[in-house]
């Protein structure tokens, strides 16, 4: 049996317009990591199946999730995310932290497809990092914590008034361009990272025993 090395859920996306479109992981889901569950898409995702390398997709299979769709839930309060992201460090993206590499790769994939780059914007950023602060504290792997609150309401609570958003995450990938290999892999992570509608960005990565925990919020007002 291979151990699971890797993952990555679903992605998920949502609209203030309409109902969800999920899309089910290529490998449709793989169980999840030894402490966190697998990750989903939209609507409701399939529970993903670990496997080596990658994230969802046809090549290395490991678990991933893009985000759902729901409309925004007025909370004004704004989560104070743990610094617990890696500060910097060779991440196959260029120089900068592993997030802003991840946001980097992002924008060039983005540009080989004809879609404008995405800024950062710090609320998005807070609700990434949070979430993968979070899925290590209470050791889930998840789009929607244990809390039942999912990434329109976490990304609503951090201060972005979205019209529509995506979520990826995963874990277990180390570098920003190896998770970005598995994403590009995963066709609904790939469709939020190669979606022209979004106009900002906010990446989040956590450690847990030297393993990194990454979300990756898409948003546009």
């Amino acid at each position: 049996m291979v151990a699971l090395t890797a993952g990555i859920a679903y992605g998920v996306t949502g609209s203030s317009d309409g109902p969800a479109d999920s899309r089910p992981v290529a490998d449709n889901a793989a169980p999840a990591p030894a402490s966190p569950p697998p990750a989903k898409t939209n609507t409701t995702p399939a529970k993903p199946k670990p496997t080596k390398t990658a994230k969802r997709s046809t090549v290395a299979k490991k678990p991933a999730k893009p985000a759902t769709k729901r409309t925004p839930k007025k909370r004004p309060t704004t989560p104070a995310p743990r610094s617990t992201a890696p500060g910097g460090g060779s991440g196959g993206g260029g120089g900068g932290t592993l997030a802003q590499q991840v946001v980097s790769l992002t924008n060039a994939e983005r540009a080989k497809n004809g879609c404008g780059a995405l800024t950062v914007d710090s609320r998005l950023q807070a609700a990434a990092q949070g979430h993968s602060n979070d899925m290590i504290a209470r050791n889930f792997f998840d789009h929607t914590n244990p809390s039942g609150r999912n990434p329109g309401d976490r990304i609503t609570a951090a201060g972005y008034r979205w019209s529509t958003y995506g979520e990826n995450i995963a874990y277990g990938q180390r570098t920003a361009a190896a998770v970005m290999s598995a994403w590009m892999n995963s066709s609904g992570h790939r469709a939020n990272i190669l979606n022209c509608r979004f106009k900002n960005i906010g990446v989040g990565v956590a450690l847990k025993s030297g393993t990194p925990y990454w979300t990756q919020n898409f948003g546009t007002r």
